[in-house]
């Protein structure tokens, strides 16, 4: 058997998001396989799960903007001499920043590995270079891989390790009905929904999502004839209410509250998924990978997106009639309007899992390691 690592992931906190569930996912990873997992944050509501599934957690605020957090570097080198980890995995800008110099400060011999991962196209600068500092960087698409190459040309080609995000496909299972009590209530909060066409765009309400753009389409859907209904699963963060407050006056004045649904914030977005017929990702600037437009095609779910960044990448490898041209609102109309015509197939498998990509992630610590 391979020796056993000790990992120390850093990362600002645990309360939801890609980020923090990928930390998640890696940390019981690495308990199951016999490793040790540390990882430190704020805190968060995922503490819990994260502990359960065999991880030590240090509640260090090394993401906070303040002059005090810069105190948590020598905090940090003290963890490092005293738990003598393998790997040092630095997942977020600020955090990372606090890593970096704790891990500097060490005797090199007595260094852990640098690992880094870049989950998004942070604006490029001295600031943002950090997260490409690792010995080994991990890019979530290839859409952050030519971010890191055009933007850091310095960065070794050799040492970036593509890993795109993976959903588990029995956590998200092909063709997953919703239990019946679920139904019942669903249907009971949202009458209007019964004997529709269903369409759902699961996101935060903020105007890079495409939410107006849904709008429009489903404004000429339902000019088409079609018995349109379309589902807006998220909520706007609360210094973004005004964005909220006007798309319900867009649905208002294109005569939709009919047609158009907020369901505010949800924790059952998998559900809602499965009961829709088709799902939309209509981010205007790129995603660096979109998860949930994953976790839509992994369910067996019809997913129309916009043609860039890593839901481009997901779509070409599964499902390449989803794809639409940015911003082509007529395009995607007639797409759905066709889907609706007739239902298109999404295969049952996909090269998106999380198995695939835990176990990449796994063999980057090993390589580094030995």
């Amino acid at each position: 058997m391979a020796s056993r690592l000790t990992v120390v992931q850093v990362l600002p906190a645990l309360d939801s998001g890609g980020v923090e569930k990928g930390t998640l996912e890696v940390g019981k990873y690495l308990v199951d396989h016999g490793h040790r997992s540390i990882v430190i944050s704020s805190g968060g509501r995922m503490v819990a799960q994260l502990e359960r599934e065999g991880s030590e957690h240090v509640a260090w605020p090394v993401g906070a903007k303040r002059l005090t957090t810069l105190f948590y570097i020598r905090k940090v080198r003290e963890l490092m001499v005293r738990e003598k980890p393998d790997i040092l995995h630095l997942r977020s800008r600020l955090p990372a920043w606090i890593g970096y110099r704790a891990w500097m400060g060490l005797p090199v011999a007595n260094r852990p590995h640098l690992v880094t991962t870049v989950h998004g196209p942070y604006t490029p600068g001295h600031y943002s270079s950090v997260m490409v500092r690792g010995e080994r960087v991990i890019a979530i698409s290839g859409m952050i891989r030519e971010y890191i190459l055009k933007n850091y040309p310095s960065v070794d080609p050799g040492i970036i390790r593509m890993i795109p995000r993976g959903v588990d496909p029995q956590a998200y299972p092909h063709g997953y009905r919703p239990p019946a009590e679920w139904l019942m209530q669903w249907r009971a909060q949202f009458p209007q929904l019964d004997g529709k066409y269903v369409i759902t765009l699961p996101a935060r309400l903020t105007r890079w999502k495409g939410q107006e753009d849904f709008i429009r389409a489903i404004g000429g859907l339902k000019r088409r004839g079609l018995p349109v209904h379309g589902v807006l699963v998220g909520d706007a963060h609360p210094r973004k209410q005004y964005f909220a407050d006007e798309l319900r006056a867009q649905v208002i004045a294109a005569g939709l509250e009919g047609n158009v649904t907020f369901t505010g914030h949800r924790n059952d977005v998998k559900e809602i998924m499965a009961v829709s017929d088709v799902v939309l990702s209509l981010s205007l600037d790129p995603e660096a990978f979109g998860r949930v437009s994953l976790e839509a095609l992994t369910l067996g779910k019809p997913v129309a997106g916009y043609d860039h960044g890593g839901v481009a990448e997901q779509l070409a490898a599964v499902f390449p009639d989803g794809r639409v041209p940015v911003g082509d609102v007529a395009a995607l109309e007639a797409k759905l309007a066709q889907w609706y015509a007739m239902r298109p197939t999404v295969p049952d498998s996909n090269p998106f899992t999380l198995e695939r990509m835990l176990r990449s992630t796994l063999e980057v610590y090993r390589e580094l390691a030995g």
